[in-house]
């Protein structure tokens, strides 16, 4: 699952920095996936994408919301698993082959109170790694799960603001 997983989080996460570049403010608006329970604010108004990646050893469609607004990445991807019992085993490779992707160390993450409304699990992580030229990226990404729909929303940027953290991570709803 990493190698996939990894690149195609990493060309989503450069793909929408390099397409959005324009985009000099925050934006915020609902953003109502279609065909999974999941609303979410994103600042700017997000390019999507859809593949499929090995999950828990099987084919898994993966999709994904992201755009770039501040010199910040937003990013939010969502799957269905097989079997709801094995959601937290998603989440927990899904959360190692992100970090991976943005070069944060092994151990080097660390965790943090996230919280989202109606999700059977929920995992915070957050760490410094750097991006494709080698540029210090802080990232900070919550994974959840509700049955067996598992998800991430993640940020990548040089720095972090609270104020856009908190925006985004907030945002977050299982209706």
């Amino acid at each position: 699952m990493s190698v996939s997983l990894r690149g195609f989080v990493v060309i989503l996460v450069l793909g929408a920095a390099a397409l959005s570049a324009c985009s000099p403010t925050f934006n915020w608006r609902e953003l109502r996936p279609e065909g999974a329970p999941l609303v979410a604010l994103m600042p700017c108004k997000p390019e999507t994408a859809t593949r499929s990646v090995p999950m828990l050893g099987q084919p898994t469609e993966l999709h994904m919301y992201s755009c770039e607004t501040g010199g910040l990445t937003f990013a939010v991807a969502w799957a269905k698993v097989g079997d709801s019992a094995k959601a937290g085993e998603a989440l927990a490779q899904w959360q190692q082959a992100s970090l991976a992707s943005v070069r944060v160390a092994p151990g080097a993450a660390t965790a943090w109170p996230a919280a989202v409304a109606r999700a059977d699990q929920v995992q915070g992580a957050k760490g410094q790694g750097s991006d494709h030229q080698g540029k210090p990226l802080n990232t900070q990404a919550v994974y959840f799960a509700q049955g067996n729909w598992v998800y991430q929303a993640a940020m990548y940027g040089p720095k972090l603001p609270e104020q856009a953290t908190t925006a985004f991570f907030d945002g977050l709803a299982l209706p």
